[in-house]
C-alpha cells in the first residue's frame, strides 16, 4: 500500500494532508525517514513514526480504554465531555464508536472500534459475551438479593415524559451474582451479564431492594482492565479474538 494511503486509513486527515506530512519530513518508517508518498510498504506488522509518535497499522482500531466517571460515551454529550476527547486525533478521525456504553458515573473497561461487525457481534446478547461490574452498593448485599439476581428480576421504566409512550417491563437475569467485602463491609456486588439495556446494573439492584453507589466494569469477556492502565489512557487491543477466545 502507498505511504500516503497507509497515513489516510490511520486516520491522518485528507490524502492531501497525508501527503504533507511525508514531504515535510514527518514520516520515518525503521528508523528511515520517508519523503515519497507513493513509496510502497506491506501492512502486516507495520509500525510508523509520525511527528515523532510510533503508530501500529491496523486494519481496523479496536481500542481498550480505562473509562474514568464524568464522561458521556456519546459523541454529542449532553452534560459532560466525551470518552471521543480521551482518544488521539487519528482515533477521532476513523470513527470508532464505543462498544456499548458506559454511564457517565460509571468506570472501567471500555471497547472502542471501527468495526461495525465488531459492535454487533460484541453487544447482541445472542452472542453470549459476558461483560462484569462492580458495584459498591449502599445497603449491605445479602444472599437473597444474589438468589434473586440469578433467578431473573422485572426492570420498571420511570415515568416517561410528558408525551412520551410509557415502556413494557423488562426481564433481566444475571449469568453470575456475588457479593464481596469492601471497606464498609459486604456492599459490594459483582454481576456478570451478556445484555446491555440501559442503567441495567442499576435497575436490577434497585429491583432488589439497595442501591448502587458506585459502578465500575473490570471485565469485557475474557480481557481484564491492565493494572498499569490509569483513568483517561487507552491502549491497543491486537486482535477480537483476545475478547472471546
Amino acid at each position: 500500500m502507498r505511504l500516503s494511503q497507509i497515513l489516510f486509513s490511520q486516520g491522518f486527515g485528507t490524502r492531501r494532508l497525508c501527503a504533507g506530512l511525508i514531504y515535510n519530513g514527518e514520516v520515518s518508517i525503521n528508523g528511515e525517514l520517508i519523503e515519497d508518498a507513493d513509496a510502497e510498504f506491506e501492512t502486516e506488522g507495520l509500525e510508523f513514526v509520525v511527528s515523532g509518535k510510533t503508530w501500529p497499522f491496523y486494519e481496523k482500531a479496536l481500542i481498550l480504554l480505562n473509562k474514568p466517571a464524568g464522561y458521556e460515551c456519546s459523541q454529542k454529550p449532553k452534560h459532560h465531555p466525551s470518552v471521543m476527547t480521551l482518544l488521539p486525533g487519528p482515533l477521532r478521525e476513523r470513527n470508532v464508536q464505543p462498544v456499548g456504553r458506559l454511564d457517565e458515573d460509571t468506570t472501567g473497561l471500555l471497547l472502542l472500534t471501527d468495526d461495525g461487525s465488531l459492535i454487533h457481534k460484541l453487544t447482541s446478547p445472542k452472542h453470549h459475551v459476558p461483560k462484569i461490574y462492580e458495584a459498591q452498593c449502599k445497603h449491605e448485599v445479602t444472599q437473597e438479593q444474589v438468589a434473586r439476581l440469578l433467578a431473573g428480576v422485572e426492570l420498571h421504566e420511570p415515568d416517561p415524559a410528558p408525551g412520551k409512550p410509557a415502556r413494557k417491563a423488562e426481564q433481566a437475569r444475571a449469568e453470575g451474582a456475588e457479593a464481596f467485602d469492601t471497606a464498609a463491609g459486604t456492599h459490594g456486588l459483582r454481576l456478570t451479564l451478556i445484555e446491555g439495556k440501559y442503567h441495567q446494573v442499576k435497575r436490577m439492584v434497585a429491583a432488589v431492594g439497595n442501591r448502587v453507589e458506585a459502578l465500575h466494569r473490570p471485565q469485557f469477556g475474557a480481557l481484564t482492565l491492565p493494572a498499569d492502565l490509569k483513568p483517561g489512557q487507552w491502549t491497543w487491543v491486537s486482535s477480537p479474538s483476545l475478547i472471546t477466545p
